[in-house]
C-alpha cells in the first residue's frame, strides 16, 4: 500500500499498482513509521480529552479477575484487585480532565 496524508493529517492507503492514484489528489506521500507516529499522537490526544472516568474505565482491571478471587476464595487474587482498582482511582482523581 501506498500512503498518503492531507493537510489534516487523515491518513489514505492506496494500491501499490496505481489503479487508484486518480483519488490521492494534493496529499502528501507519507512512510508506514511517519503514519503509525501520527496514529499514534491522535490516539493519546483523543484519550487525553477524555474525563477523569472514562480513562478509569479503560484502565480498570476486568471485573472477572475480582468474581474469579471470590469463587476461588483467594484473598490474595481480591486484594490484588483492589489494589489495582485503587492505584487506577490515584492515577486520575476525581474531578480531573
Amino acid at each position: 500500500m501506498k500512503l498518503f496524508k492531507t493537510e489534516n493529517n487523515e491518513i489514505f492507503a492506496y494500491e501499490e499498482d496505481g489503479s487508484q492514484d486518480h483519488l490521492i489528489g494534493n496529499k502528501i506521500a507519507i512512510t508506514q513509521e511517519e503514519a503509525d507516529v501520527i496514529n499514534t499522537d491522535k490516539e493519546l490526544a483523543k484519550f487525553n480529552s477524555l474525563t477523569y472516568a472514562k480513562k478509569r474505565v479503560a484502565e480498570y482491571p476486568p471485573i472477572t479477575d475480582y468474581i474469579d478471587g471470590i469463587v476461588k476464595g483467594d484473598n490474595a487474587q481480591i486484594q490484588a484487585y483492589i489494589d489495582a482498582c485503587l492505584a487506577v482511582k490515584a492515577k486520575y482523581p476525581k474531578g480531573t480532565a
